[in-house]
């Protein structure tokens, strides 16, 4: 019973031995780098720093903050009509004149001059003031400020789309490192293979065309890692152009993709419906509409404006005639009522398209709201199917990764060819680039939910 017993456990530890000894392909599985570990030139970039560095440097977000700028300085009540206009004028007029002069009634002797200086200058100042336009410039006024709102939504219109597109580049480039990663584990396992194929063609146990297979499907591996070599390289220049910055600078990633699967669609359109900066310019757009309809109505009412001014003159004349010198002061003021009462139509015909633009934008808004509803709702159905793919593929991933460790052990037993060998390879290289693509769809999909609810500054840009 002893000796039995003996034999029993030494049987299981040996056993259990070899099941903890890994295989090639596992080994070559521990050998592969993680996005952690891979090396990587240049310093360590975050989302965070991507996305501050584009904000500051982005051309089209500080074009519409200089335009922001200009709305903002526009938005005075002298610019609406509602303060004077005070001008200063002054002129003067002189000359040196010669003459001679004889009179007809040859009682006066003739008189000569040579040089005679005469000069007239007048000093004013005019102030002119509307003292009524119909409303107008309360109307301008008005829009004034919508147009400096306007500038401040488009801004952050940009800056969240700045935003989104900066997330989905640097995504994607730890996207392309984790193919790279894969493609990586791929040439690996074949080397493992074509290590032994070449060491049982040596020995005899196989064929030829066993070797020259691993060879061929060795060096198919190597070409794939150096075109997704190229793709990485590919999607960090453009993360480097967005960034306003040398586009062949190297940089590193250690962020994974993380996926959030808790966005509610409720949630999102009541954000979308409230702080959407597309949505906010086309209301906005609407009212500037309407008010334009008060601005052709003012044109029907009476203009009344006033002038007033005070006028200084002073003549010097050195010739002898009429007044020597002279000093005039004026204080003038005009009240003017200009009332509209026919132009041809024109102004029916202006306030008709005034009212017909204002519909124009009633229907632009709705387009828009609209358009970004069905894009929120495409979008979220879309980030729903990656959800449950991805759910899907992590299974196939871990699934098709035994079924190579499996695969290579019969192999390497002669229970199976290398084709055989070889299709089990080429699903599980399958599997994890479609992991990695499922990944990468739900987190753009997230990003341009994020984006549409205008929420992406807040959830990324911190």
């Amino acid at each position: 019973m002893k000796l039995s017993s003996w034999i029993f456990f030494t049987c299981i530890s040996f056993s259990a031995l070899a099941q903890q000894t890994p295989n090639a392909i596992q080994r070559a599985q521990q050998r592969t780098f993680t996005v952690a570990t891979i090396p990587q030139p240049g310093e360590v970039l975050t989302l965070q720093q991507a996305i501050a560095q584009s904000i500051e440097k982005n051309y089209q977000i500080q074009i519409n903050r200089s335009q922001e700028d200009i709305a903002r300085n526009n938005f005075t009540k002298g610019n609406a009509g509602y303060l004077p206009v005070l001008t200063f004028n002054g002129t003067s007029n002189g000359g040196i004149q010669n003459f001679r002069q004889t009179f007809i009634d040859n009682i006066r002797p003739p008189q000569e001059a040579r040089g005679i200086f005469n000069r007239t200058s007048n000093l004013g100042v005019n102030l002119n003031y509307t003292v009524f336009n119909g409303y107008a410039r309360s109307t301008l006024y008005n829009q004034l400020a919508q147009l400096v709102k306007i500038g401040t939504v488009n801004t952050r219109a940009n800056v969240e789309a700045t935003v989104a597109s900066i997330a989905t580049s640097y995504y994607d480039v730890v996207r392309q490192l984790q193919r790279l990663i894969a493609f990586s584990q791929a040439l690996d396992i074949s080397r493992e293979r074509l290590e032994l194929a070449r060491a049982n063609y040596e020995v005899g146990t196989r064929s030829k065309v066993d070797f020259l297979s691993a060879q061929v499907d060795y060096n198919t591996d190597s070409a794939a890692l150096i075109s997704q070599e190229q793709a990485l390289r590919n999607a960090k220049t453009l993360l480097n152009s967005q960034l306003i910055r040398d586009p062949q600078a190297e940089f590193a990633v250690r962020d994974t993709i993380i996926v959030r699967p808790t966005l509610q669609l409720e949630s999102l359109q009541q954000s979308l419906s409230t702080n959407n900066p597309l949505l906010a310019a086309a209301v906005l757009n609407r009212t500037i509409a309407d008010l334009n309809v008060r601005l052709a109505n003012a044109a029907q009412l009476p203009l009344v404006s006033a002038t007033t001014g005070y006028n200084y003159q002073f003549q010097d004349n050195q010739g002898g005639f009429g007044v020597a010198t002279g000093r005039t002061g004026a204080l003038t003021y005009n009240i003017t009522a200009t009332i509209p009462i026919f132009n041809g139509y024109n102004l029916k015909r202006q306030i008709q398209n005034a009212r017909v633009n204002t519909l124009i934008a009633q229907n632009q808004e709705s387009n828009q709201r609209l358009q970004l509803q069905l894009a929120l709702v495409q979008t979220y159905q879309a980030y729903q199917t990656s959800i449950r793919l991805l759910t899907l593929e992590v299974q196939n991933n871990q699934l098709a990764n035994q079924n190579v460790d499996i695969a290579y052990d019969r192999y390497r037993i002669g229970n199976s060819t290398f084709v055989e060998f070889r299709d089990v390879q080429r699903n599980a290289i399958d599997a994890q680039t479609r992991l990695i693509e499922a990944e990468f769809n739900a987190k753009a999909a997230e990003i341009e939910l994020l984006r549409l609810s205008s929420t992406i500054t807040q959830e990324l840009g911190q």
